[in-house]
């Protein structure tokens, strides 16, 4: 059956991801696959079309060895330059901070939302780290009100409604390649250590961890469906691998979440974040 082909006027809704897989993961979302357009002189960006629901998407992601803010504004530039992009979204993975007051654990999904004076993301390297906290220089800008309302409307309709979210991962999860790779790898692999734990450089995994550690007992979850966590994420150039660093700097600024690309977007291409949490860094 032939795809559909569609002018790039009308194409509206942008998605950018860091890594080659999160798009991967976001091109099984869609619910039609669109043949591509002629690529516009001086963009870089290989584009997959689609579309989801009624809303025409294009998705990109960052070139291979390419990470942090200014990697993901110009592949915003460039998509900007070759469609007409009303809102955008930032699909990925982060490093979720759980703590005593918020569950988030492995394959759990955040999502920035504004609180207080923050518009959702905020860039935790752009600023003066002191003993007190994060004090920053300028501000990023929030999601566009049409993204926050649909969110809002989404929570509602959750509190009544069962969450779609599984019957979506079951079918991505029946392509056996896609299972392999994305399928959640169980509870007993989501061990979460005290935050003053130290891994030592030489070690590729946590398993030397487990009889010197202790590791922080959670109540087991009735069933392996993500859940949704909202509010601020901490965007960064710097990777952070020091836990009580991490906890530090989150817990200063009310944050959930890191990553290392969104505060290159949040000023010009309006957009709402989503992530997985895969682990506790920035990446």
């Amino acid at each position: 059956m032939s795809k559909v082909t569609l002018s790039r006027e009308r194409y509206t809704i942008g998605v950018i991801c860091a890594l080659f897989e999160e798009k991967a993961a976001m091109v099984m979302m869609l619910d039609e696959k669109h043949e591509p357009l002629e690529q516009k002189s001086g963009d870089n960006n290989s584009y997959t079309l689609g579309k989801i629901g009624q809303h025409n998407v294009v998705i990109a992601c960052l070139p291979g060895g390419h990470q942090g803010k200014a990697a993901a504004a110009t592949v915003a530039v460039h998509m900007m330059h070759s469609f007409p992009i009303k809102f955008g979204l930032m699909v990925g993975i982060g490093g979720g901070v759980p703590s005593r007051t918020l569950d988030i654990r492995l394959g759990d999904v955040v999502v920035s939302i504004p609180e207080g004076t923050h518009g959702g993301v905020v860039q935790y390297d752009l600023g003066k780290l002191e003993l007190d906290g994060l004090h920053r220089k300028g501000h990023l800008d929030k999601p566009p009100k049409a993204l926050l309302s649909a969110i809002t409307s989404l929570r509602e309709k959750h509190v009544w409604m069962e969450p779609e979210l599984p019957q979506h991962l079951t079918a991505i999860l029946s392509n056996h390649r896609m299972a392999k790779r994305f399928g959640f790898q169980g509870a007993q692999h989501d061990r979460l250590f005290e935050s003053n734990a130290f891994h030592p450089r030489n070690q590729t995994d946590c398993d030397h961890c487990l009889s010197a550690l202790p590791i922080v007992q959670r109540p087991d979850r009735e069933d392996d469906t993500p859940q949704v966590f909202y509010g601020t994420i901490l965007s960064g150039d710097m990777v952070i691998k020091n836990g009580q660093e991490r906890d530090r700097i989150a817990a200063a600024e009310k944050a959930i979440c890191f990553e290392m690309e969104a505060a290159g977007l949040m000023n010009d291409f309006p957009c709402l974040v989503i992530l997985a949490a895969v682990d506790g860094k920035a990446r």
